[in-house]
């Protein structure tokens, strides 16, 4: 195929490999062979130029992890540099963040990957990484309706591109096509470097948001945020503080632990008295179906009238909203999502990382009604650890 139309093909494939029992005693299987999760690239001519081993294996059994990660990537005489991940792997460290960390910005993402509302569905978390490690993203998701798998999409810093089909449509498919920016530095030169869309930056009035401690007609630091009851609710199966938004705008702020998220906020439009809100912090670390450390403030809406109901999955919404969401993160790996009803992303209109370990993201004129504004941090250096330091 590549060969044959003149293309880079990267394709989702088992490969079978000799396990070495005198080197590796405790990790090769019985049988003296190992099989891993692998994607292969073909270039243009049809050689095999590139294959990597998937590290983070996602209930798997029929794989095996390699030995070592593995930091895998291949050069095109088009855009230069492409790395090389797989599924599970986005969430972790390795290899994902070495690679971003090593300079490679386009990276080719094979997954099959469930949607899990509110925070982490296919097409939201695959945006949200694109935009907060400031990364070109090419992601094909397997399609399943039993196993509730839907979503790709061509990402980059400052479009999105993507599908994603409806649980039950007949449709088999969809061919997504983008024209992106070339992010590889080393294949534009230094003379012809892009403008980074997240950038650090110290000087909170600079975001063009008004914040209560910059603004002159905000209220003054004693008298806000209200002071607002705080309840517990389940969200992707981590306890979240809540706090409810009870006004058509204001200011609210709710902490787990010592992580605290704060909100400003603006109802433009609301028809529907089913449309609660909630602002949720969690730190800590996630242990169901994958164990890692974050860190997240999540703007959500709650899928009925009952506190209870705040976390849980939600695809429609009426209520529009103009909103400023911040939290001090203690990680500079923080990945940001506005998803509008009928699964819609939006690309947020600021965000902005500051000296002081603040991320702030703020968003105006949402095209339908807002279901999720989240920023997700992840604390790689406490994976290992088991716990969030407060």
């Amino acid at each position: 195929m590549a060969r044959r139309y003149s293309l880079y093909l990267v394709a989702n494939v088992a490969d079978l490999q000799p396990c070495p029992l005198k080197t590796h005693p405790s990790s090769c299987p019985s049988d003296g062979r190992w099989q891993f999760n692998t994607n292969v690239v073909f270039k243009s001519d049809g050689l095999l130029v590139a294959r990597y081993h998937k590290n983070n294996l996602y209930f798997e059994e029929s794989f095996d992890t390699p030995p070592q990660p593995e930091i895998i990537t291949f050069d095109t005489p088009f855009a230069g540099r492409f790395g090389l991940i797989t599924c599970f792997d986005i969430i972790f460290q390795e290899p994902t963040v070495t690679l971003v960390e090593e300079g490679v910005r386009q990276l080719i993402f094979p997954t099959a990957w469930m949607n899990q509302l509110p925070l982490l569905d296919t097409i939201q978390f695959q945006q949200a990484f694109s935009l907060g490690a400031n990364v070109t993203l090419l992601a094909a998701n397997i399609r399943s309706d039993p196993m509730i798998m839907t979503g790709s999409g061509i990402y980059t810093p400052f479009s999105a591109t993507y599908h994603h089909a409806k649980i039950g449509d007949p449709e088999e498919g969809k061919l997504l096509v983008a024209r992106v920016p070339v992010l590889d530095q080393l294949w534009l030169g230094r003379s012809q470097a892009v403008e980074q869309r997240v950038v650090p930056d110290e000087s909170p009035s600079d975001s063009g948001y008004c914040r209560r401690d910059t603004c002159l007609d905000s209220p003054p630091p004693e008298t806000a945020p209200s002071v607002l009851p705080v309840f517990v609710s389940t969200m992707m199966h981590d306890p979240f503080t809540f706090v409810l938004l009870n006004e058509t705008e204001g200011e609210v702020r709710v902490c787990n632990g010592t992580f605290c998220c704060h909100l400003q906020y603006r109802r433009l439009s609301q028809t529907s008295t089913e449309d609660l809100y909630a602002l949720g912090a969690f730190a800590g670390t996630h242990t169901v179906n994958g164990r890692y450390a974050v860190q997240v403030c999540a703007l959500v809406r709650c899928a009925g009238l009952e506190i209870t109901s705040c976390g849980q999955e939600v695809v429609e919404a009426e209520s529009k909203m103009d909103f400023l969401l911040e939290g001090n993160f203690g990680t500079r790996y923080v990945y940001p999502s506005v998803l509008a009803s009928g699964m819609v992303l939006e690309q947020p209109e600021h965000l902005q990382r500051a000296a002081d370990s603040r991320v702030s993201l703020k968003h105006s004129s949402v095209t339908g009604g807002l279901v999720t504004a989240c920023l997700y941090g992840r604390m790689y250096h406490l994976d290992k650890e088991g716990i969030v330091s407060e």
